[in-house]
């Protein structure tokens, strides 16, 4: 393992970090090892958090207009008050986590999470819904970064890119399971089951977040290199890594335009009379996300950032000009496998690029930095480009989407990728 002993570059690029060897296992002989009890334990909390987000964001809309007489806005709004709780968090969760410590600021917002959830089913007024919807948001914003940040304290630097694609299939793997499974649950049962099913499953994570924990040599190790360090006032850096900035605004952009993909999709299913296709585009999405991220992650070590990005880059500009002009179902689903093969590269991609941007005390801030963009992104898009909809239809819509893709890989380009240390893999750095 390594730690950067970099922590302030220019603006607009992203460092190329000196490092410091720390002694320990992952420097003995043979390859780095990659899968260890920590990485197995936090794969599955972090599925379990997201498990939970897919199974009620697919069914808090209707169950606010069913249950509360809410009109479609205010519905939606009950959905979304989750983003905007977890918006708030991420202004601070990353500095929490760096100062508080991992593991500790895992616990607590597990917690709060496992709370949110038996909270649910007494809510008995819109308004305390959204107040839990936005508490759940606020807790689940800091269980993803503590656990993303444990996970990625234990890849070694070597195989990056690899164990990031690894633990992303997590995500993966339940953006496939919860939307079904909470669609089942409502259709087949009731909202009570559904309740009851994401409280189980949110203190299934909280008991093995206890499990959860760095390896005790790993950690004395950094704290030997990092040495005695008062804990560092509240900065504006803590709320975004300068370092971080430049690919963040990167996958703000790329937010954006997956924003045109999950706001709309059902919109334009029934605007081109392509519902079956639509039926079937996030299942081509997660399969297809989840093969290639066994591949590239891989790619991205050995031969560099650029590779992954740029072609991730060219299969979701690919998959929103099919959008763009498709009329039938075949046509959605292609685009539905060649969104997994465009965003569902890009994202883990990123976050090994941020990961390696950062020292090693300051990861919850890097990861956290990156993913408040992303969220920036995704939450600004809906509002846009309902905006062009209204006034250009789908057709326009998916056009200009293709063409802010074009321009994110400019961005990239001038932020990251023209740079030496993108173009080399980081076996070759190391």
């Amino acid at each position: 393992m390594s730690v950067d002993t970099q922590d302030h570059v220019p603006t607009g690029q992203l460092p190329i970090t000196t490092r410091q060897t720390i002694p320990g296992p992952a420097h003995s002989a043979g390859p780095a090892r990659l899968v260890t009890p920590t990485f197995v334990l936090a794969w599955v909390v972090n599925f379990l958090q997201y498990l939970v987000f897919y199974m009620l964001v697919t069914t808090m809309a209707l169950y606010a207009v069913r249950s509360f007489a809410a009109s479609d806005a205010v519905g939606g709004f009950a959905s979304s008050a989750f983003v905007v709780g977890a918006t708030l968090a991420r202004l601070v969760s990353g500095y929490l986590v760096d100062a508080l410590g991992r593991r500790r600021m895992l616990l607590i917002s597990l917690v709060v999470v496992a709370v949110a959830c038996a909270l649910y089913l007494p809510a008995g007024t819109l308004p305390v819904l959204i107040a839990v919807r936005m508490v759940h948001g606020f807790g689940y914003a800091f269980a993803s970064t503590a656990v993303m940040t444990i996970a990625q304290s234990v890849i070694p630097d070597s195989r990056r890119g690899e164990g990031t694609g690894y633990f992303a299939l997590g995500t993966t793997l339940a953006t496939a399971v919860g939307p079904a499974l909470g669609l089942f649950l409502v259709g087949s049962l009731d909202y009570a089951w559904l309740f009851w099913t994401t409280l189980v499953t949110a203190v299934l994570g909280l008991v093995l977040g206890i499990f959860l924990r760095e390896p005790l040599a790993k950690r004395e190790a950094q704290a030997a290199a990092e040495g005695p360090t008062a804990r560092p006032k509240f900065t504006l850096s803590d709320i975004a890594h300068p370092a971080v900035i430049p690919i963040g605004c990167f996958m703000l952009l790329v937010g954006i335009c997956y924003a045109g993909v999950i706001t709309y999709l059902n919109a334009y299913a029934e605007d081109r009379g392509v519902t079956t296709g639509a039926a079937l585009f996030f299942v081509a999405y997660a399969v297809a996300m989840l093969v290639m991220r066994l591949v590239l992650g891989k790619v991205q070590d050995q031969r560099g950032d650029n590779v992954v990005v740029y072609l991730g880059l060219v299969c979701f500009a690919v998959a929103l000009g099919i959008l763009a002009m498709a009329n039938q179902d075949w046509q959605v689903v292609v685009a539905g496998a060649m969104t997994g093969l465009g965003y569902g590269t890009l994202m883990p991609a990123a976050q090994a690029i941020a990961v390696s941007a950062v020292p090693s005390h300051k990861l919850g801030t890097g990861i956290s930095t990156l993913l408040l963009l992303m969220d920036v992104g995704i939450g600004l898009g809906p509002v846009i480009l309902g905006l062009l909809l209204s006034a250009a239809g789908f057709g326009v819509m998916y056009t200009v989407l293709t063409v802010l893709v074009v321009v994110s890989a400019l961005l990239y380009h001038a932020v990251h990728g023209r740079h030496p240390h993108a173009k080399r893999g980081r076996l070759a750095v190391d």
